[in-house]
């Protein structure tokens, strides 16, 4: 029984649906998950995956899609709350220096 549960885990990428979103973590998860989504995508794009794989690639494909917008949704709401708080002074521009990768 192990051995299936390994193949799946290779199948899977490892990643389970439904994967923790708290913490830290959630960056990382989210990351993991599109990468995900993007394996699958090349993997539909195959023409030598059976027809029927290749439908259950596409089904997870798009729950991860799904899940991942709904979380980037959330992220955006976030980010409009943290722009538009009453603690910054209007006339006052937001520091974006600690988000230039570019050094």
């Amino acid at each position: 029984m192990a051995k299936n549960s390994s193949k799946t885990t290779a199948k899977t990428g490892g990643i389970k649906s439904g994967a923790a979103r708290s913490g830290g973590n959630s960056i990382k998860n989210f990351e993991e998950r599109l990468e995900r989504l993007e394996t699958l995508g090349e993997q539909i794009r195959k023409t030598d995956v059976p027809l029927d794989e290749a439908l259950r690639a596409f089904e997870e494909g798009i729950k991860l899609a799904r899940t991942l917008e709904k979380e980037l949704e959330k992220i955006d709401s976030r980010i409009e709350i943290l722009m538009n708080s009453a603690d910054v002074p209007a006339d006052e521009s937001p520091e974006l220096e600690l988000f230039d990768t570019e050094d």
